[in-house]
């Protein structure tokens, strides 16, 4: 005989699956490059891991912090310990309860060198992380740390018991978000299915999302306008501008503030010498690359994205941001390349607004004396090179981040965490220290600015641009929100009409 508690549980299933309506038909450019959300670092793993792991904290679309699975928090009077109350009644999506000891465990595999996090440099300052009881989680650090809590949406909180019975979370996911991983077919599909026990009531509104892999642009905008896929994250310039006039269809836009970028390593000729790397962003012209990558969708950009109004200098305050081919050639001269320069140009092959970044800014250095070899790879081989610091210069996009720590801390400080330049210079280690500790917001805008000042024409990136991020849905879609940081937060509040 069926036990009423049995009973009770399928009427709550079959109630919950009666509030969701079909599958949202998404349509992205490629298979996520893993699903480890302590390693990964492609945008294609994150629009996949942002729906399956929460943190503590989460970034809404205007840039605020709010609370995920800690529902408050609290500062000592020395600013050294913050301890958060953790949201009751979660579990993950293997059924266990979620406790504090989850979040010990993994900000310790975060900072574990044997993980290689590249999240790692966001938690240095840490110096402790206890769980005194299974609601409650305190971090101790070092010393004041202005960025602390805009570092914390990068915990992601995952089960200890997946990791160690699957040596890792490449190819399994299990979370506290709102869908669960269900399926993945290599270069096909990845499907996602609605969480029934998620704890933000009447979240996620649609019963599974299917991440179509769908390497064409043309082919994506054509089953948008057919109906087969209800949502493009991340359209290209180029489509974007054949998509905004389509009927049924509504074309979003953002200043996002992730960035296209030359990165320059700078343990090799010619980038060992800061004056090469002058010359090349002077060998640029950032206006005609916008116009002819972005068709005028994007805007020049610095080591801060303009989206942050109270942080980004005005890039005409960058000298080396005037083009000038001539001056480019006299300095390489100065460096000891009077015959010019040859170097590679490693490119994220899968996204087109990179390859087409590069290719214009191969042909501009050629006028000042710079011989570029532009080397496209597949998204696999670019992160294993990029990761190793295998390249003389490389092509890419890289994310921002809603504090000016998380643009240049762990990118730009001797043995950051995704300084893979090998840069390092005494005075912006410095600098970064000293925006860390910085209570004052006006001297945090000083310290700031003088970072941006010292890595726009000497630093290991020539900065390209910030473009304006396009999201392309049908009109039965209810409910999305974009978001400048390129994440695809709010699927889980999408209804299909």
């Amino acid at each position: 005989m069926r036990s009423w508690t049995l009973i009770a549980a399928l009427v709550a299933v079959a109630s919950f699956a009666s509030a969701q309506s079909g599958t949202l038909e998404l349509a992205v450019d490629q298979s996520p490059a893993g699903l480890d959300p302590h390693v990964v670092t492609a945008f294609s793993s994150f629009q996949i891991l942002d729906q399956i792991y929460d943190g503590l904290l989460e970034i809404n679309a205007d840039l605020q912090l709010e609370p995920a699975l800690a529902t408050g928090y609290t500062v000592s009077p020395d600013g050294l310990t913050y301890t958060f109350a953790l949201r009751e009644g979660v579990t993950f999506h293997n059924g266990r309860p979620f406790v504090a000891a989850d979040v010990v465990y993994s900000y310790e595999r975060i900072v574990a060198v044997e993980t290689g996090s590249p999240q790692a440099s966001r938690f240095a300052q840490v110096t402790s992380v206890e769980a005194p009881d299974d609601a409650t989680v305190v971090f101790t650090i070092a010393e004041p740390f202005a960025p602390f809590l805009a570092n914390l949406p990068n915990l992601r909180v995952v089960a200890h018991e997946v990791v160690e019975a699957n040596g890792d979370l490449q190819q399994v996911a299990v979370g506290t978000g709102p869908f669960m991983l269900d399926e993945i077919v290599p270069d096909t599909y990845t499907l996602l299915v609605a969480n029934p026990d998620y704890y933000r009531a009447g979240e996620p509104g649609v019963a599974a999302l299917k991440y179509n892999v769908v390497p064409e642009a043309s082919t994506r905008a054509a089953g948008l306008r057919t109906g087969a896929y209800h949502l493009i994250p991340d359209v290209d310039p180029a489509t974007a501008q054949t998509l905004g006039n389509v009927g049924g269809v509504t074309l979003l836009g953002i200043q996002e503030l992730s960035y296209s970028l030359i990165g320059m390593n700078t343990t090799r000729p010619p980038f060992d010498d800061p004056l090469v790397r002058r010359a090349l962003n002077l060998a640029i012209d950032r206006e005609e690359l916008v116009e002819a990558v972005y068709f005028g969708s994007a805007v020049p950009g610095g080591p801060l994205s303009p989206g942050l109004t109270d942080w980004a200098l005005p890039v005409d305050e960058y000298s080396c941001y005037q083009a000038d081919p001539a001056a480019a050639r006299a300095l390489l001269a100065e460096a000891g390349y009077p015959d010019g320069v040859s170097f590679d140009i490693l490119t994220l092959g899968s996204l087109r607004v990179v390859v087409d970044a590069a290719q214009v800014v191969q042909a501009q250095l050629a006028q000042a004396g710079f011989d570029a070899t532009v080397n496209v790879q597949e998204l696999g081989a670019f992160v294993q090179q990029w990761r190793n610091s295998d390249f003389d210069a490389f092509a890419s996009l890289n994310g921002g981040n809603i504090d000016p720590d998380g643009y240049l801390d762990r990118t730009f400080r001797t043995g950051g965490s995704t300084n893979v330049y090998q840069y390092s210079n005494p005075a912006v280690d410095t600098l970064l220290t000293a925006g860390q500790r910085a209570v004052d917001p006006a001297t945090r805008r000083g310290i700031y600015a003088d970072l941006q000042r010292a890595l726009a024409c000497d630093g290991p990136v020539a900065h390209l641009a910030y473009a304006t991020l396009f999201t392309a849905h049908r009109d039965e879609v209810a409910g999305f929100l974009q978001t400048p940081t390129r994440s695809l937060r709010y699927l889980r509040n999408v209804t299909l009409n």
